[in-house]
């Protein structure tokens, strides 16, 4: 069974994060300029939220709210689901799908080394049932 700590190695070995006191205009810019849909708030080491383009759209953009002049702090969802790297890939789905959410920041002894989408956990699970399939195949084929 795959688990988060192999995921990670197909990623970056930076995180891109924001401070909660940065204007949200910030944070929406790394994620235009990195192509992410999320960004990890830390207040120094600590992971203190997360801000995502959904917090954008609801939050701001919705409420006529400039993102210049609010900061990352009054939009960021502040309880943070996180996992650990040797975390089950399906586990992360389940509670994906159970918390209606697309990022999973992932932790190691407090500290925050990686973050997962929903993107990155299916395309895991494609590779796991290709390999399985592949070996199956070969089995019946003798």
């Amino acid at each position: 069974m795959l688990k988060v700590r192999y995921l990670l190695t197909f990623k970056p070995k930076s995180v891109w994060t924001v401070g909660p006191e940065e204007p949200v205009l910030e944070a929406i810019q790394i994620m235009a300029d990195k192509h992410i849909g999320a960004l990890p708030v830390l207040r120094e080491e600590e992971l203190v939220g997360i801000v995502s383009e959904r917090d954008y759209a609801r939050k701001v953009i919705l409420l006529g709210r400039s993102s210049s002049d609010t900061p990352v702090w009054q939009i960021m969802t502040s309880d943070v689901v996180t996992v650990s790297p040797d975390e089950a890939v399906h586990r992360c789905m389940e509670i994906m799908t159970e918390k209606r959410i697309r990022h999973l920041p992932v932790v190691e002894k407090g500290k925050l080394i990686g973050i997962i989408s929903i993107g990155d956990l299916v395309k895991a699970v494609i590779e796991e049932q290709q390999q399985t399939i592949t070996q199956l195949e070969r089995y019946i084929a003798g």
